[in-house]
């Protein structure tokens, strides 16, 4: 009996439509488009409109994905985010019932950055055991929310965005099949990414207010090197499972932290760098948003083709990592 397969049938991304660049934050900060562009590659960012959170960028992007898809019923929704509408509930459910879907199982993954990803390995091991037929994984993230205002480094790099995807059953031979989904975590290390206030050990409450840090912190040269470390050890393993070589790779899609990690990942590997999917120059750090967005971008732009073997990795809090592979199919996104 042939095992079965997920394979993405749908795409779909959305962005807020105001766009910050450089310029506008060089403006409330002491910083310049030259800095920025010469530590991150990043020219700039969209940003969330007020009275607007996290689901509703994850419902215009799977909407998307769901018509990309041709309607496609789905039989879940895995959500990857690090910045719910609420502590809780969970975000996803909202989203599905804002989809019209039902009452389908619906969840959120937190693992920053890499979320997508574990999203992902969720809704292939959902269609592997027969659970479901067709998941929609949506990354949307709302980083702007949770950004020290008076912090220029976190504030030049994170943008808000949703990027989505369907995948249904299939064999794993088919183009649009996932690879083995390669993931990996350190939580002896949480302290490099980490929003440290507003949760069970570090709560909210009015006689520690002062002492309360409700922003994302990050540090960012030892996550430099982290990143660069972990992406490339899952990518080596997610290749080595696929039976791939590094040379059979058309497509790298990172994860869009920096664009000198990018560059640092392929050069580490041996891949050529104008194999590199980039859209962070124009979006920046969208989180869970990230790697979707990124396939959205490299489609839409002739860079992906069908037929073309992309290796998709990622790196975030947690720490966490992963890595996967597949060979594109025939996909329009919207």
């Amino acid at each position: 009996m042939t095992a079965r397969a997920a394979v993405v049938c749908g795409l779909g991304q959305w962005l807020p439509a105001r766009a910050v660049t450089n310029d506008e934050l060089a403006g409330e900060l002491d910083t310049s488009d030259a800095w920025i562009r010469s530590r991150t590659g990043i020219g700039a960012r969209h940003v969330l409109e007020d009275g607007l959170g996290t689901s509703d960028l994850a419902v215009e992007a799977g909407a998307r994905a769901l018509k990309s898809a041709s309607g496609l019923a789905v039989d879940a929704v895995v959500l990857a985010t690090t910045t719910p509408d609420h502590p809780c509930p969970a975000t996803a459910p909202r989203v599905a019932a804002r989809l019209g879907l039902g009452p389908v199982p619906a969840f959120d993954v937190a693992a920053v950055c890499t979320g997508f990803l574990y999203g992902l390995a969720t809704a292939a091991g959902l269609i592997a055991a027969g659970s479901a037929d067709a998941v929609l994984v949506i990354g949307a993230d709302a980083f702007s929310r949770i950004l020290d205002p008076e912090d220029r480094s976190t504030r030049a790099i994170f943008g808000d965005g949703a990027g989505a995807v369907v995948v249904r059953a299939g064999t794993p031979d088919e183009p649009g099949a996932l690879g083995p989904v390669q993931l990996g975590a350190d939580g002896s290390a949480d302290d490099l990414i980490q929003v440290r206030s507003g949760g069970s050990r570090d709560p909210f409450r009015a006689t520690t207010a002062r002492q309360a840090d409700p922003y994302f912190r990050m540090a960012g040269r030892t996550v430099f090197r982290r990143a660069v470390e972990a992406m490339a050890e899952s990518s080596q393993r997610a290749l080595d499972r696929a039976g791939w070589s590094v040379g059979d790779v058309d497509v790298l899609v990172a994860h869009q932290a920096n664009l000198r990690i990018v560059h640092a990942l392929a050069d580490w590997m041996g891949l050529d760098r104008e194999r590199c999917a980039v859209h962070l120059d124009r979006v920046g750090n969208t989180s869970a948003a990230s790697v979707p967005l990124a396939l959205a971008d490299a489609v839409a732009g002739g860079g992906l083709r069908p037929g073309h073997r992309v290796l998709m990795t990622a790196f975030g809090g947690g720490l966490t990592w992963g890595a996967c592979t597949l060979t594109w199919p025939v996909v329009e996104p919207h």
